[in-house]
């Protein structure tokens, strides 16, 4: 998988307005949506030591977790169609009549949907669970949902190496299982502030989190930004929808409305109201996920 992101140079938009040159602070986005077209994104960082073990072990399957329109889903499906591996989606909730537009592309990347109800998948970390799975599946390797193991950040860690020689006093991101801000954080220096913006209600484990997928290493480098959910984990409200399309008319840049605008909408209201010190160098990570965009009725966004 080392092709589809080491050998990349990535592509960094720098947004300008008066805004901005009033408060004297620069800030530009990190196309991680570009890095790949459908394992856009934070995902395929995520995913990358899980696919090598993979690969050293060709005879293994992986199995892991999502709802019907997770982005998750949809980057694992397409990493394993790449790799030759078997794929299985657990997949919350009881099968539609008619599947998600995400759902669909997970099948045609050829994986295994297997739906759940939604009390057994609040359990799927439980011991009796896994059991299951690896007795249902064999030899597999469970991938939690999102990435959300040590693992997972120390594949995010790897982003940083993306953002190297661009001196961020500011490096911000979407929390959503906090693989990403914890992997950011591993491979982070002091003087570098990893912001994360929650896009779920009252998510007041995100240091426990950190916790677990850093070996407990501590970091005093990191920096919440919480009131930005818009009802919760992609719940949206007409706000967010008309700044996702202004923010678009303006910079020609789409963004997805569970992670991405969520976090700039948080970061230029910060902005506005002060935050950010004269001379700071922010840039925040577009973590992918637009094809969650299509759940939304057509004509809602103008890209």
């Amino acid at each position: 998988m080392k092709i589809l992101f080491e050998e990349n140079e990535l592509e960094f938009n720098e947004l300008t307005g008066v805004l901005f040159t009033a408060k004297k602070i620069s800030i530009s986005i990190a196309r991680l949506d570009k890095i790949h077209p459908v394992i856009s994104g934070n995902k395929l960082f995520k995913l990358h030591y899980f696919l090598e073990e993979v690969l050293k072990n060709k005879h293994r399957s992986i199995v892991t977790f999502g709802g019907a329109y997770s982005n998750h889903l949809a980057a694992a499906a397409y990493a394993c169609k790449l790799t030759g591996t078997r794929c299985i989606g657990i997949v919350r909730g009881e099968k539609p009549v008619e599947l998600s537009h995400t759902l669909k592309q997970c099948e045609h990347y050829g994986m295994e949907l297997n739906f759940i109800s939604r009390e057994e998948y609040n359990n799927k970390g439980s011991v009796h669970f896994i059991a299951q799975l690896q007795n249902n599946f064999g030899d597999c390797i469970i991938i939690p949902e999102g990435g959300y193991h040590p693992l997972g950040a120390l594949g995010a860690q790897l982003i940083m190496n993306k953002l190297k020689g661009r001196k961020a006093t500011h490096i911000c991101t979407p929390v959503g299982t906090a693989t990403t801000a914890a992997g950011l954080l591993m491979n982070s220096c002091a003087n570098e502030i990893i912001i994360g913006i929650p896009v779920l209600k009252q998510m007041n484990d995100i240091e426990s989190r950190v916790a677990f997928l850093c070996n407990n290493k501590h970091f005093n480098n990191l920096v919440i930004f919480d009131g930005y959910h818009f009802g919760g984990y992609a719940k949206k409200t007409n706000k967010l929808i008309r700044f996702m399309n202004d923010f678009f008319t303006e910079y020609k840049i789409p963004t997805d409305f569970v992670y991405t605008a969520k976090m700039m909408y948080a970061v230029i209201d910060k902005i506005k109201t002060g935050y950010f010190a004269e001379g700071s160098n922010i840039i925040c990570l577009h973590t992918g996920g637009l094809q969650g965009n299509d759940s939304l009725a057509l004509s809602t966004l103008v890209f």
